[in-house]
């Protein structure tokens, strides 16, 4: 047996990695402009996390997911969220056969790879608890004999300009989302590009047509999540994620900072960032560019800080600038 062959492992998490990179350049072909947002779900997918997608009405966020989940060749499914959906669709059912007499278990759109749950906020907490819950399952309620894959990505896609009818998320189930992802509106050039391709005649329900090929597969997101558990993490960098914690949890504009679930959400996060650089340490500039994306949705303004027009953002932005960064 060569060398090679005794410890492959290095090819291949170079190989998942240079795979998991390419990605971006798929979704690219179907989606403009996303390419943070992409980086994300991919950093989400690695950490085993779950990712809030947020945007107003029409900025291609189911497109994403879908174009994403062609790229890596799993399955994906769209729950539309409405006040009436109860827990069972989701999760599934069981269904009584009366020729053989017996209960057989109907899986729900939860038994996918990817799943979007389209405007979760307007849905009442008893269906998010469950299916946070379930998100985090390896099986179903009922029986150890159907799995849930164990690449199951859930993103949760709140509506940000209606608020008649909906359900805002509380904080608890909140702190559960490992990233807070904002698809911003087109820049007026990445516009024009999104006309054209229409105009050549793009159709978003077929993305093989739009020349989305599968780059990637599980076997790659299993590698990489191997390989982030070695990338290496100085006790330097811990305590400066934990100051930067304390700093949120001392604000006086904030009633509510960073959980000790958001210190290893960021720092789960900064490592699947630095492995898919290609770096086996992280550096403080991964948890400065991550931070954000991982805690400003665990923040809660006191009242009267949101009535002076203190924004979260603003808040994380002057602790990560108190805070001494390690050398």
């Amino acid at each position: 047996m060569t060398e090679q062959q005794q410890s492959p492992e290095p090819y291949d998490a170079d190989r998942a990695r240079t795979a998991l990179n390419q990605v971006r350049t798929e979704v690219a072909k179907s989606v403009v402009g996303q390419d943070a947002a992409v980086t994300g779900l991919i950093v989400a997918l690695l950490t085993g996390g779950h990712v809030l997608l947020e945007g107003v009405p029409g900025v291609a966020k189911t497109l994403l997911v879908r174009s994403l989940a062609a790229a890596l060749d799993v399955k994906t499914t769209r729950v539309q969220f409405t006040p009436d959906l109860m827990p069972g669709d989701i999760t599934g059912s069981l269904i009584y056969k009366s020729d053989s007499n017996e209960f057989t278990f109907r899986p729900g759109p939860i038994f996918t790879n990817l799943m979007l749950a389209d405007e979760i906020n307007r849905t009442p907490p008893r269906l998010k608890a469950p299916c946070l819950k379930r998100w985090k399952s390896d099986t179903s309620p009922w029986t150890a004999s159907h799995v849930i894959c164990r690449l199951l990505h859930g993103c949760g896609h709140p509506n940000p300009v209606e608020y008649e009818g909906t359900y805002p998320l509380p904080e608890a189930q909140l702190d559960r989302f490992l990233l807070k992802v904002i698809l911003p509106l087109p820049s007026r050039d990445d516009e024009v590009k999104v006309l054209q391709r229409h105009a050549a005649g793009f159709n978003p329900r077929d993305l093989a047509g739009a020349g989305v090929r599968a780059v990637a597969s599980p076997a790659d997101i299993e590698i990489g999540r191997r390989q982030i558990q070695k990338v290496e993490v100085s006790t330097a960098i811990m305590t400066y994620v934990v100051d930067l914690a304390q700093a949120t949890r001392n604000s006086p504009s904030l009633q509510l900072g960073v959980s000790p679930r958001g210190t290893t959400a960021l720092l789960g996060a900064a490592k699947a960032w630095a492995w898919l650089n290609g770096r086996n340490f992280v550096t403080p500039d991964d948890i400065k560019a991550l931070a954000p994306a991982c805690w400003a949705h665990r923040l809660s303004l006191r009242p009267e800080a949101e009535l002076e027009g203190v924004s979260v953002h603003s808040v994380l932005g002057s602790a990560l600038n108190s805070v001494a960064v390690p050398r």
